[in-house]
């Protein structure tokens, strides 16, 4: 195993430490390389074309000009990554949605970067899955039919 030296912000180190704390770890190097080999998977799966499941969530103001337009434009102008899209209002100005996505991950990521960066938007978090293609048919079991 290789020894690195890293400088980080007081503020970064208080967060590093309380992330080891939280998740019971016992040193910091282990949280930093578990949130590198995060990162890496993350990466991987973002260079692949293959066939992907997404979530994304993201939270807006609907007093926004035109913002809740916007965002339904871009999942109207993407139907074919937009599976089902969740809408709840979390008070008078704050809508959550959660969109079901499903395609190649560099398009997941590009229809998530768009609806994140849109004015009026926040906390918006995308998690995308791989998904593996079926290599069989499911057989349907006929012997209790009568």
């Amino acid at each position: 195993m290789e020894r690195i030296t890293i400088t980080i912000d007081e503020d970064l180190l208080a967060t590093v430490d309380g992330l080891m704390n939280r998740r019971g770890y016992t040193s910091r190097s282990e949280a930093i390389r578990d949130l590198i080999r995060d990162a890496a998977s993350r990466e991987n799966i973002l260079s692949q074309a293959g066939e992907c499941v997404a979530v994304l969530d993201y939270v807006y103001d609907h007093e926004t000009r035109a913002l809740a337009q916007r965002l339904t434009h871009e999942l109207h102008t993407h139907h074919d990554l937009s599976v089902a899209t969740m809408h709840v209002h979390l008070d008078h100005e704050r809508c959550l949605e959660t969109a079901i996505l499903r395609g190649p991950a560099p398009a997941l990521q590009k229809l998530s970067d768009t609806v994140s960066t849109q004015r009026g938007v926040s906390h918006a978090s995308l998690h995308i899955i791989p998904v593996e293609p079926h290599t069989h048919a499911h057989a349907k079991d006929h012997s209790s039919e009568a």
